[in-house]
């Protein structure tokens, strides 16, 4: 079973860099996808990253591109998002999530969405302010 908990969000000034991370209480196969996905108070949940347990390929919304980076931690169930030049508009709580036919149902890019995703953390806040 895939328990997640998501950590390290905080308030974090506009231009700032962020991690937060998400760690697995079950070993994550290699055939999971791993997600990152946000909320926003009066928004959907919207897809913004994603990775290849097995050989670590990535796929990135286009918002968060060039300014996000997924990375994985095989040994440690973890996965990380790495988050730079912080917005305002990126304030919102974050969810990691893991698609556990992944492998097989297509690319990360056909599967960005939330109704792929059959287990997911509780969200941990990330705050942009000055």
């Amino acid at each position: 079973q895939v328990q997640l908990v998501e950590s390290g969000g905080r308030l974090v000034q506009p231009g700032g860099s962020l991690r937060i991370s998400c760690t697995s209480s079950g070993r994550i196969e290699d055939h999971y996808a791993m997600g990152w996905f946000r909320q926003a108070p009066g928004k959907e949940r919207e897809f913004q990253a994603s990775i290849y347990w097995g050989d670590a390929t990535t796929f990135y919304a286009d918002s968060v591109k060039g300014r996000f980076t997924v990375s994985r931690d095989n040994g440690e169930n973890t996965v990380y998002l790495e988050m730079t030049n912080l917005r305002p508009d990126d304030t919102a709580v974050y969810y990691c999530a893991a698609d556990r036919l992944a492998y097989y149902g297509g690319s990360l890019q056909l599967r960005a969405s939330p109704k792929f995703y059959a287990y997911w953390g509780r969200g941990t806040q990330v705050t942009v302010s000055s």
